[in-house]
């Protein structure tokens, strides 16, 4: 899809941090759907794109999750403890080489194999990152390693191997709060590819 450029001009930007990744404020000019042109002021974090993946063993009825602590989560009152499908940013990166490493770093299943299956934006009014979701068969023959992440880079992954109707569930009883989650596991569900 192509922006559509004649309705923002004259974009002005403000670095406000670039301590962990990039925050911005941004002045531009938007032309309403009326035609009459508006000033508007927009900050943007940019931590770069991501990619995902929900991993499932169809003999077995399975999925890989992770259980790690995210703390902007912990801040807005939940234990900071999600249950999430592995992910990562590109890093410059492939979406499909980096999900394939993230999914052996992150839960140690090496899977050579993945199917894009959808692209999303998960937080478009602030940040502008675009995840690519991808799902993957593993077997036991996949297992590589234990996972739990990068230790240098802080990850303390704990590797759940769940029935996928139990993970199903886990949506409905708040136990897996994770949007992307949620996204792959009905894409399973609605694809019965389970």
């Amino acid at each position: 899809m192509e922006k559509d450029c004649q309705r923002v001009r004259h974009i002005r930007e403000t670095l406000l941090s670039d301590n962990w990744y990039t925050l911005k404020t941004y002045t531009f000019d938007f032309l309403r759907r009326d035609g009459t042109w508006q000033t508007q002021s927009r900050e943007a974090y940019d931590r770069g794109n991501g990619a995902v993946i929900l991993l499932y063993n169809k003999a077995q009825r399975t999925v890989v999750l992770t259980r790690q602590f995210r703390f902007p989560v912990y801040i807005n009152g939940h234990s900071g403890f999600l249950i999430e499908a592995a992910a990562g940013l590109l890093d410059n990166a492939s979406p499909e080489a980096r999900v394939m490493a993230e999914a052996e770093e992150e839960t140690g299943f090496q899977i050579t194999k993945v199917e894009k299956v959808f692209e999303a934006y998960m937080s478009p009014g602030s940040v502008t990152e675009k995840l690519y979701f991808f799902i993957g068969e593993y077997t036991a023959r996949h297992r590589r390693g234990e996972g739990g992440g990068v230790i240098e880079e802080g990850e303390d992954i704990e590797v759940l191997e769940w029935p996928f109707e139990r993970a199903l569930k886990a949506i409905d009883t708040g136990d897996i709060m994770d949007a992307k989650t949620i996204m792959l596991l009905h894409y399973l569900a609605i694809h019965a590819k389970l």
